[in-house]
């Protein structure tokens, strides 16, 4: 087969007109967000000078608290909200509250806005993200859409302080603000433009707190979840210590200047494009199982080279396979929180995700930060390296070689009442023509052993003991 015609087969996401117009909106407010990031650091500057790392620190540790409270909240509870509707007021009032920033005047100010604005990201990001498998079912074409948004976060975070460099030639950080709300808008009208799948309807068991802790509970329980969870631990550790320690054992250590830690940083920044376009392929062929528990040991050896104390040029390849480890974990991340939810739990799911993947880097930043400032550069990443390769090899205990998706499984008998239709858990007679369609009444659920697709849900309430590691 020619390269053309391999070209030609692939399954490509963009084919897909609804996912090309979420793609476009998640693309622009991911530039639009860069832009506002540039301009935050420039107004701490004017309000504060000499301190705006601190408040920067205590605003981003305000945006990591934000996730971790509210995604499981937003998730447990968007079965009861009509999907598009809810996505478009997100990024409405996303806009809105971007467009408070340039009338800050004071620190407090900026901590409750932020606070704000990434309380809404809590609610938006991992409903969109639970989106994208409805409207690409193929898991192949999912695959790539998933490589694909893993470039797009690459691409901003090194190409945002660029384009904002060169408006900032033809405005104030106030205009790149206003392009943010704008970018935000924009997002909407894509959005309200786009035909997305109906939310499937949920009737949880138990009350409120059932609701909002489903997801984080469900994630927990789902062995292969577990392990991925273990494998963020590890990406937050190789993360944090190349975002939080790269400026010092740049231009400290090895005395150089500020070009070459923007150098460094995009070495890993390269790193992770690079693994990101060459993923699909490998998983067409691959398990995620093997690739992604390849991808902690890449970041622990890259992390722990650095304990050796390199040179600059030694260093860049070093952090390039850093790079590379942590896109390997995180691009196929996606595709393992859908394999492990049915596809009415799915944001629920993706936000236990959001929120739990977010907690790790709120621990592992100012760990990385405290270790390098009292032990020094290469002490801290010896210790990083450790603890990335014992939560690899945690992961690879947790997440069963045999993964299968079928489960054989048993269920006791059980009276209860719920919506349903009749399926292969809701087989009981009755008159009346809700028998062919979704009703609500008690019922009983005979005892059955019997094997499908095997995710937590309100019918499985744990994983069947010969299916764990």
């Amino acid at each position: 087969m020619t390269a053309a015609a391999d070209i030609a087969e692939s399954p490509n996401p963009l084919r897909n007109p609804q996912f090309r117009k979420l793609f476009s909106a998640q693309v622009i407010a991911l530039v639009g967000t860069g832009l506002s990031t540039v301009a935050l650091t420039l107004l701490a500057y004017d309000l504060v000078g000499g301190n705006a790392a601190a408040v920067l620190g205590t605003a981003l540790a305000f945006k990591m608290v934000a996730y971790v409270v509210f995604a499981p909240i937003v998730g447990g509870l968007a079965h009861r909200f009509a999907r598009k509707p809810f996505l478009i007021l997100m990024d409405v009032v996303r806009a809105g509250i971007v467009l408070l920033m340039p009338f800050v005047t004071e620190v407090w100010q900026i901590y409750l806005l932020i606070f704000l604005l990434n309380l809404f990201s809590a609610g938006f990001k991992p409903v969109f993200a639970a989106t994208i498998p409805d409207i690409l079912p193929d898991d192949r074409t999912y695959t790539r859409a998933l490589s694909m948004s893993r470039l797009a976060y690459d691409l901003e975070n090194l190409l945002s302080p660029t384009l904002a460099g060169i408006a900032l030639l033809f405005t104030t950080y106030t205009g790149l603000f206003v392009t943010n709300s704008v970018a935000f808008l924009v997002s909407a009208a894509l959005i309200i433009i786009t035909t997305l799948p109906p939310s499937q309807q949920v009737a949880r068991l138990g009350n409120i707190w059932h609701e909002i802790s489903f997801g984080t509970v469900a994630y927990f329980k789902t062995p292969r979840l577990r392990a991925l969870f273990a494998l963020y631990l590890g990406v937050s550790a190789a993360s944090a210590m190349v975002i939080v320690n790269t400026v010092i054992y740049v231009k400290d250590t090895l005395g150089l200047t500020s070009t070459d830690v923007a150098a460094a940083l995009a070495a890993a920044g390269g790193g992770s494009m690079i693994a990101a376009l060459s993923l699909p392929k490998l998983l067409d062929k691959v398990a995620d199982r093997p690739v992604m528990l390849l991808g902690g040991v890449l970041m622990a050896i890259g992390v722990a080279l650095i304990g050796t104390g390199p040179g600059f040029l030694q260093m860049l390849p070093m952090w390039f396979l850093v790079g590379i480890g942590w896109s390997v974990v995180q691009t196929p991340a996606g595709r393992v929180v859908n394999r492990s939810s049915a596809p009415s739990d799915r944001s629920a799911f993706f936000s236990a995700q959001f929120a739990l993947s977010h907690a790790c880097w709120l621990i592992f930043y100012p760990v990385a930060g405290q270790l390098g400032t009292r032990l020094g550069v290469e002490t801290t990443a010896l210790w990083l390296a450790g603890s990335i390769a014992l939560f690899t090899l945690l992961a690879a205990r947790l997440w069963p070689k045999a993964d299968a998706q079928i489960v054989v499984h048993e269920h006791a008998a059980v009276v209860h009442t719920h919506a349903h239709s009749h399926d292969e858990h809701h087989e009981h007679a009755h008159e009346g023509v809700e028998a062919e369609e979704d009703h609500v009444h008690e019922h009983r659920h005979e005892p059955v052993r019997h094997a499908h697709s095997f995710v937590i849900d309100d019918h499985h309430a744990s994983w069947p003991a010969s299916s764990t590691p």
